[in-house]
């Protein structure tokens, strides 16, 4: 495993579209356990293999129990609505206001090749649209309704 260089916002790659998974081979799996390892280290909670550098559809999730490795994932179904502060490794140090929906239903593939369906509501799902978004060259801040500065609001205490 290794640490991969997170990618911040103005890299190109990040507002590009990720292509499909077509097979999942050793590269693949050395990629899921190299983001988990990099999230962990970032202190994250999701990321999504554009702020790697690879143009593939993959992310990864840990918001406490195991990580989520989610290979071609896909929102079938959104319901509701809420708003809430969002975060993003590539967009460091700012944090702006979001909003996702309160439940959804994802389709992906796990590292083994099985097929999931999971029905995330809350911050789960958040996280998962969050890194999905991601995929399609799409960042927060495209959808915030306000951004601000951590070290602005630090400096202000």
């Amino acid at each position: 495993m290794a640490l991969r260089q997170i990618r911040v916002e103005g890299d190109p790659i990040l507002r590009k579209r990720s292509r499909d998974v077509e097979k999942i081979d050793k590269r693949l799996l050395e990629l899921l356990e190299d983001m988990v390892e990099t999230m962990r280290a970032a202190n994250g909670i999701g990321l999504a293999a554009p702020q790697v550098g690879v143009l593939k559809r993959v992310i990864v999730i840990d918001v406490g129990e195991k990580p989520i490795k989610a290979i071609n994932p896909i929102i079938v179904e959104k319901d509701g609505a809420i708003k809430d502060i969002e975060g993003c490794l590539s967009v460091p140090q700012m944090r702006g206001t979001v909003e996702r929906p309160e439940r959804i239903k994802v389709t992906f593939m796990n590292e083994d090749g099985d097929h999931l369906v999971m029905e995330p509501t809350g911050y789960l799902a958040r996280v998962f649209c969050h890194e999905i978004d991601h995929l399609d060259g799409i960042l927060y801040t495209d959808l915030a309704t306000d951004i601000y500065n951590e070290a602005q609001e630090d400096d202000e205490e």
